[in-house]
């Protein structure tokens, strides 16, 4: 029977590395005390014996009892059992001073997976009323346009609410180390649900994918992430543009490019717009005559997976010719 270890998310990693950061840097400040502890004892040493007494190949007893090379020997090794207790000490002391926040984080997830799941039926019943009022007024009415207005809206309410469950949930799945995902097939799916999309825009999505690619990660996940990265392409592309989706494989990876011809990232850290709800400083014009400063959270959801199947997304380049998203995630042996 295969154990699987369980997964990471985000927060989790997040609350390892803040411990090891502060764990550094207590055992760093306790290295250095114990440095010049140990210097100063040198010093003295040093000061109360002659070159001549300190290498003679005879203590001499009239002067120390002891060789004061073994001392300094002995001086040094406590120095360094000293550093790699403090390590540890500092080590266990943070493990325990984050536990809270972790607890925090985990109740955080517990309370918007909770709350996503109490919104869904009353959007879903709003969204049904407002199709059937949309339906029953007359050809020409004057509020068409507001009810059409407001349908629209309660989609993106729930697209936000099912996102937010989504991440609360990513979580708590687990990848079968058995399972075969097809990557070709996959994202070809995924790019043929979005063509349509992209043809309202008038943008064209074009794949590469010139080798065979396996995962163990769920097709589910892969589908969700090339559709966040195809999603925030389209929004930021201008008309009658291309968007660029590259499938290439290491010998450990499987990556899963994404370019656009937007105007690339502005007024906020490129690394930064995988956080939740990101938003820049900066107006950016796809040129259609909207403007968005928002990244919503699909990218977040995008990052929670990578992280969570041991992956990785970043922005591989940004500039006024366009912006460039790779998803990589472990390649699955097939020997």
């Amino acid at each position: 029977m295969t154990r699987h270890r369980p997964a990471l998310d985000s927060d989790a990693l997040a609350v390892r590395r803040a411990s090891r950061i502060v764990g550094t840097r207590i055992a760093l400040a306790c290295a250095a005390v114990v440095v010049v502890i140990i210097v100063a004892v040198f010093i003295y040493i040093l000061s109360q014996i002659s070159p001549t007494e300190l290498f003679e190949p005879v203590p001499d007893t009239d002067n120390l009892q002891v060789s004061a090379v073994e001392l300094l020997r002995a001086a040094a090794v406590l120095g360094v059992a000293l550093i790699a207790l403090a390590g540890v000490m500092s080590w266990f002391v943070t493990r325990r001073a984050v536990q809270p926040l972790g607890e925090a984080l985990r109740l955080q997830r517990a309370f918007v997976a909770d709350a996503s799941h109490e919104l869904r039926t009353p959007l879903a019943v709003l969204d049904a009323r407002l199709q059937i009022l949309q339906r029953s007024l007359p050809a020409g009415d004057s509020s068409s346009e507001i009810v059409t207005e407001l349908r629209s809206d309660a989609k993106d309410l729930i697209h936000i609410v099912n996102d937010l469950l989504e991440s609360a949930e990513i979580s708590r799945a687990t990848a079968d180390e058995d399972a075969i995902t097809d990557v070709n097939a996959t994202v070809t799916a995924a790019v043929r649900s979005m063509t349509l999309l992209a043809a309202h825009k008038r943008i064209t999505i074009e794949l590469d994918a010139p080798s065979p690619a396996a995962t163990h990660v769920p097709a589910s996940s892969i589908t969700r992430c090339v559709v966040a990265l195809l999603d925030n392409a389209l929004r930021f592309a201008p008309p009658d543009s291309i968007v660029d989706v590259y499938l290439a494989t290491t010998k450990r990876t499987v990556s899963i490019t994404v370019r656009d011809r937007g105007p690339g990232i502005q007024g906020i850290d490129p690394a930064r717009i995988f956080d939740r709800f990101a938003h820049s400083n900066t107006l950016a014009d796809s040129g259609t005559g909207r403007t968005s400063t928002g990244f919503g959270i699909g990218l977040s959801l995008v990052r929670e997976i990578a992280v969570h199947y041991s992956g990785s997304v970043t922005v591989v380049d940004t500039s006024a010719d366009g912006t460039s998203m790779r998803l990589v995630v472990p390649r699955a042996n097939l020997s």
